[in-house]
């Protein structure tokens, strides 16, 4: 069936999330990539702000935005920066906006809040998707089903390690070489700002949700992926949450329930989610991998446009070429 392109820019395209999506983009086979904007990089060839892409993208940064004639727009701006934005650039209301900010993940302004596996539905309808954190997304596969079913009374203890490129392509102290190379550090103990969102989605998924999450965030030594560890007490059995997540998952395009252990780079390079339950001292442990980059950024941001354009939730993601 041949299809008329999706016309589509990308605005802040020069950060990591903007690669990102700049790499899926070239690729996808309904994407036209008209735009490509970034304010600090205006003037720049793609390929000499993102080297990987010679060959692969011709086009120049602009720092002109397009509000007439594109059928769908990524926002790659900084946090607290996209509100702002929308007001001074009025798209029009059939232009599909799909926000990799947090500034309207509380699904204010009309937006719909992009976590396929809980939000299909809404998304083939929408026009504005705010697209979910990456620990968010980790966080919130690893639990749904269990919050589903009613199965957290308590608190819920939660880990989660995560690699460099989490912190943006802005130096920071944490984020130099030297200081993450064979080191670990916590950061935003218990206060992490993706608990909104997590705790917004699980009380839609059940209305008597009221555990609290006890998140410890964790910086890698590694540069992408993220792995979460969730648990807590759990009176069924280990084939009971087995069944109860294959089933909450069983129509889900990327998220898949490993039957055996899982190691993160499983999902490194890729946008799956890789879930694994097990029942071990009266509580049922959840691990999940993501690439932060990926299944938690822009490849979740690619599978969004595929749905809000009504086409099959894989096209252009089809990544995996190496194991180590």
């Amino acid at each position: 069936m041949a299809m008329t392109k999706i016309k589509t820019a990308v605005i802040g395209a020069a950060g990591y999330t903007g690669g990102e999506l700049l790499r899926l983009l070239v690729h996808h086979p309904n994407c036209d990539l008209v735009c490509v904007h970034s304010n600090s990089q205006k003037g720049k060839k793609v390929s000499e702000v993102h080297p990987d892409l010679i060959g692969d993208c011709d086009l120049v940064f602009t720092d002109e935005v397009p509000t007439d004639g594109v059928d769908a727009v990524f926002l790659g701006l900084p946090h607290g920066e996209t509100k702002g934005f929308l007001e001074a650039h009025p798209f029009s209301p059939e232009t599909v906006i799909i926000d990799l900010s947090t500034d309207f993940r509380d699904e204010s302004n009309g937006f719909v809040y992009g976590l396929p596996e809980v939000n299909k539905a809404k998304i083939k309808t929408a026009k504005k998707i705010a697209n979910p954190g990456c620990f968010a997304t980790g966080i919130q596969l690893a639990l749904a089903p269990a919050i589903a079913n009613g199965w957290t009374k308590g608190s819920v203890h939660i880990t989660g390690i995560t690699g460099s490129t989490g912190a943006g392509k802005k130096l920071g102290e944490t984020s130099h070489f030297s200081y993450r190379s064979s080191n670990m550090s916590v950061y935003k103990l218990f206060t992490h700002q993706h608990l909104n969102e997590i705790k917004q989605t699980f009380t839609q998924l059940n209305a008597d949700f009221d555990s609290e999450l006890l998140f410890v965030p964790y910086r890698g030594n590694f540069p992408r992926g993220i792995w979460v560890t969730a648990y807590f007490p759990f009176e069924g059995t280990e084939a009971e949450a087995l069944t109860a997540y294959q089933e909450f998952y069983k129509d889900a395009a990327f998220t898949h329930i490993a039957t055996q252990d899982i190691d993160m780079k499983q999902a490194v390079n890729t946008n799956k989610c890789i879930v694994h339950v097990q029942k071990e001292a009266g509580q049922l442990v959840i691990y999940s991998a993501i690439d932060n980059l990926l299944k938690g950024a822009s490849g979740q941001a690619v599978q969004n446009y595929n749905l809000a354009f009504g086409l099959e939730e894989r096209i252009g993601l089809n990544l995996k070429s190496i194991a180590f």
